[in-house]
């Protein structure tokens, strides 16, 4: 199976449960906090017995994807399948990947699907990385 409840359980664990509000704050600005992050999120996945490549997989790209905020260039990039996607400048986008907030399009939803679109990332990374390294 490629996600597995423990795998989702590990995830929400690291990501919400360990993370302290100074890694939250800092894991965008500072490598320390990424890593110090990536690294607890990242050691409860041992219990899964992973390969160590596949644990440095893991630990590795969360401290990517969390401290450059790599889920909103997903979002900007998927948004191009839309019919009005390929004119959203990246410059309008950068925040969450979607353009700024507006009356159709409130802050709370657009910062609510670029976790969502993250925690997607990161499981699916996760997913690869227990099954086939």
């Amino acid at each position: 199976m490629f996600l597995t409840s423990d795998q989702l359980l590990l995830h929400l664990l690291g990501d919400y449960l360990l993370q302290s509000d100074w890694m939250a704050m800092n894991k965008t600005k500072s490598h320390l906090a990424a890593l110090v992050h990536a690294l607890t999120y990242s050691v409860p996945f041992l219990l899964l017995s992973p390969s160590w490549i596949g644990w440095i997989l893991i630990l590795s790209t969360h401290e990517l994807i969390d401290r450059y905020r790599l889920a909103r260039y997903v979002v900007w990039a998927k948004n191009f399948l839309g019919p009005r996607g390929a004119n959203q400048p990246w410059k309008e986008c950068s925040s969450t990947g979607y353009p700024a907030e507006s009356a159709e399009r409130p802050a709370w939803l657009t910062v609510w699907l670029l976790i969502i679109a993250d925690n997607i990332i990161h499981l699916l990374i996760n997913g690869v990385a227990l099954k086939y390294l």
